[in-house]
Order: structure tokens, then C-alpha cells, then sequence
């Protein structure tokens, strides 16, 4: 049993106080750089680095007033400086900058913060689908394609693909992250009017970032609707994950449900019930996901070398996109870690139908045996119809039609309806996907 997640750490990385901490870290590697190259006094970036402070509450008041955030920031932190006397160092503060400069780098760090924290919640599901994986590896269960019973396949291959789904997740997400490592520092059109390329560069090496090729005021937003569009695509793996469950979970089918708690209680009207409630509400905030991709696919046309239409919008989708792409990867990872199994119940749906599942293996034996494809076809669909329609065992009548018979004695009979022969290749798929 893993550990269970709580992850308070997400939601403090978009609180204002953060945020005006990574506005405030943009600053002051600025002011380093500009003081090494001798544009402002080496004082005034000392005094930057190490005595400058902000408070929220305060940029809120002056914002109130200004109605404008960077202002509001860069006057609070001159006011924290001039209150310690350094009215003169105060003056090199934002010098050169424009508001995206800051805001813009300063988000990179943020989302930086919150990329290192889904690395960590996708790692823990992978862990937890590859260990489920193996553990029924061989237990059979049925496929069912269009919701309709199909031919054999193992609950261990249901994990898998669910695992190697994630692991492309991993690397769209690795990538998506990494392309908003950057940070842009060029000016009010992108134009370094103020500093130099060189200055660039190495303000955004301190910052552990990497410049942007090319800005206007802005970084274009494309790497952000990217960046929003793979957590999308993350939550639509998990509300695929989640969907197979609830499916799993009904009444007729019962081969697997959510863990539910001694003291648990699934209804106010009927105590029998025990619903998938966390499947269903990793399926509901999916779709939040992927509404958020689409408002990021809208900011990328902005006007000209910049307007603000994309910056309320990135106040809510950011946060909210990865808060609930972190708490949607716990919340499925603590699913299937304590997702019951049961496997006698699939063996029993397993042979529901009576060995309809096996009819395409039957047209197969009966052709390699020498019988027409067409008329194989036709004989078994006969069979299979009336099976479904009467209620009858279709391997029973198969039994005994002698056409089928004269070309398929008992003995080849029983391996046409034998559903390890068509698991025979798991472990071929499974040394795929996870090696030897």
C-alpha cells in the first residue's frame, strides 16, 4: 500500500506571495547582471539581492489606487528600500525592464515549480500501474469492444496499456515542461532597446532558465497552449483510467471496484450502495482540463507585439490546470493502488456466453481444416445467432453439428475453446513495453 498524497505544496506555488517572490528573484538577477556589466552601480544590485522585500498586502493597496500590478510591485519593493534608507539604490530597480520581462520569466519559474511536481505525480502512477500489471499479468478476463463481449485478454494488459499511455504522457510532459523553461527579458517589443542580448542570456542562466530565440513583448503563447494542451491530454488518460473502472464497477459486471471504507456510505436513500465516486470525479475535473486547453489555444492570436487578453485568462487556467492535474494524478494513483480485483468474477463472465467469444477462433479451425472461409463464416454465425437468440450453449450445438465434427474432432474441439491459447504472446507484450 503506498502512502497516501496530500500535496499542499501545488496550490502555495500560485498564492500571490510566490508569485511576487519570483517577480521580485527576476529583479534582482537583473540588477547582478546590469552591475557586472557597470550599467547601474553594484551597490544598488547588493541592496536588490539581499534588502529588498515585498508583501502582498501592500502591492494589493497600491494596485487598488495604481491599477496596474507591476507598478504596484516595483513601488512596494522601492518603498521596502527606502525604508531601510536606500532611497538611492531604490532608483536601479526594474531599470531597463518592461512589466512582461518580469512577468513573463517570472511565471517560467512558477511553472517550473509546478512541473517538478507532476514529474513526481506521474512517476507515482507509473509505479503504481506497472506494479498492478504485473501482479495480473495472467489473469484473463474478457476484452469487450463497442461494450459487446469480444475474445479473451488478461486484466494485467488493461494496466499496461494504461502504463505505457503514461509513459508517452511522461515524455509529452517532459517536453511540453521544458519548452516553457524559458524566459525573455527584450524589452517592450522584443527589441532589446535597453539590454543586450548577452544580458539576456545570462540573467536567465541565473534563473535556471534559457532565453527566448525571439519575443515581442511577450513569449508567443504557443508554448503555453502547449504546455496546457498535454495536461489535457494527462486527464483525459485519467478519466480513461477512471471510465474502465466505473464500467468495471457495475452491478452486471462487477470484476473490479474502488476501495470503500468500513465507516464508508455510498447513499442517503439506499444503504447498499457503493458508488465510484472518486472515478467519477476524476472524470468530471478532466473535462476542466481540457476546457482550459482551449482557452490557452485562444491566447496565442494576441494583437500585434502584445495585448493583455491572455493575462486574466492565465490567472486562472495555470493554477488551476496543474492543482488539478497534480491532485487528478493522486487520486488515480491511490485508485489503483487500492483498486479490488476480482478475478473469479471475470472467469465467471469470462464464460457467460457459453464460448460465443471463441467464434472467431472456430471460423479459423474450421478453414484450416479445409472448410471454405464463406461458408465457415456462414456456419458459425448461424450457430452463434441462435445461440444468442434461444439462449443456448454455443459450444454444446457446435458440438453437435457434424459438419463442424468431421473436421474438428473432441480433442481439437477443446483447444479451439481454450482462451490460454490466445493469451499464449502477454508475456511477448509485456517484455515490450517494460523489457526483459
Amino acid at each position: 500500500m503506498i502512502e497516501r498524497y496530500t500535496r499542499p505544496a501545488m496550490g502555495g506555488i500560485w498564492t500571490d506571495e510566490n508569485k511576487y517572490r519570483c517577480w521580485l528573484q527576476v529583479e534582482s538577477a537583473a540588477s547582478t547582471v546590469l552591475a557586472e556589466d557597470g550599467v547601474i552601480p553594484l551597490a544598488a544590485a547588493e541592496a536588490i539581492a539581499t534588502k529588498a522585500t515585498v508583501s502582498a498586502a501592500r502591492v494589493a493597496e497600491i494596485e487598488a489606487e495604481v491599477k496596474h500590478d507591476v507598478i504596484a510591485f516595483t513601488t512596494a519593493v522601492a518603498e521596502s528600500l527606502k525604508l531601510q534608507g536606500l532611497d538611492a539604490e531604490s532608483r536601479w530597480l526594474h531599470y531597463g525592464l518592461t512589466s512582461n520581462d518580469i512577468v513573463d520569466t517570472a511565471q517560467a519559474l512558477q511553472v517550473k515549480e509546478a512541473s517538478a511536481l507532476i514529474k513526481d505525480g506521474i512517476a507515482a502512477l507509473l509505479a503504481v500501474l506497472r506494479r498492478r500489471a504485473l501482479e495480473f499479468k495472467d489473469t484473463p478476463t474478457i476484452g469487450r469492444t463497442h461494450g459487446i463481449h469480444a475474445e479473451p485478454t488478461t486484466f494485467g494488459l488493461k494496466l499496461l496499456n494504461w502504463y505505457a499511455e503514461m509513459e508517452r504522457n511522461a515524455t509529452r510532459f517532459a517536453a511540453a515542461a521544458e519548452d516553457m523553461r524559458v524566459g525573455k527579458l527584450s524589452g517592450a517589443v522584443g527589441t532589446f532597446g535597453h539590454l543586450s542580448p548577452n544580458q539576456e542570456e545570462k540573467v536567465c542562466k541565473h534563473l535556471g532558465l534559457k532565453p527566448a530565440p525571439v519575443a515581442t513583448q511577450v513569449i508567443q503563447r504557443d508554448r503555453h497552449a502547449a504546455y496546457i494542451s498535454t495536461l489535457a491530454i494527462l486527464g483525459s488518460t485519467l478519466d480513461k483510467i477512471a471510465i474502465e473502472v466505473r464500467h468495471l464497477q457495475r452491478t452486471e459486471v462487477r470484476e473490479a471496484q474502488e476501495y470503500f471504507s468500513e465507516k464508508q456510505k455510498g447513499s442517503s436513500a439506499m444503504p447498499h450502495k457503493k458508488n465510484p465516486i472518486t472515478s467519477e470525479q476524476i472524470s468530471g475535473l478532466a473535462r476542466v482540463l481540457r476546457g482550459n486547453a482551449q482557452a490557452a489555444l485562444e491566447d496565442i492570436p494576441l494583437w500585434h507585439e502584445r495585448d493583455i487578453s491572455h493575462s486574466s485568462v492565465e490567472r486562472v487556467i495555470f493554477p488551476d490546470s496543474t492543482i488539478l492535474a497534480d491532485y487528478l494524478l493522486a487520486k488515480t494513483t491511490d485508485l489503483i493502488d487500492r483498486l479490488l480485483v476480482y478475478p473469479e468474477r471475470m472467469k465467471k463472465n469470462l464464460e457467460l456466453t457459453g464460448g460465443l467469444i471463441f467464434s472467431g477462433q472456430l471460423l479459423l479451425d474450421l478453414a484450416e481444416a479445409g472448410m471454405l472461409r464463406e461458408d465457415a463464416y456462414r456456419l458459425v454465425q448461424s450457430h452463434a445467432m441462435r445461440a444468442w437468440k434461444e439462449d443456448l450453449n454455443f459450444r454444446d450445438e457446435v458440438a453437435k453439428d457434424p459438419a463442424i465434427t468431421k473436421l474438428l474432432g473432441a480433442e481439437k474441439l477443446a483447444k479451439t475453446f481454450d482462451y490460454t491459447r490466445q493469451l499464449g504472446n502477454v508475456d511477448a507484450i509485456f517484455k515490450r513495453v517494460l523489457g526483459e
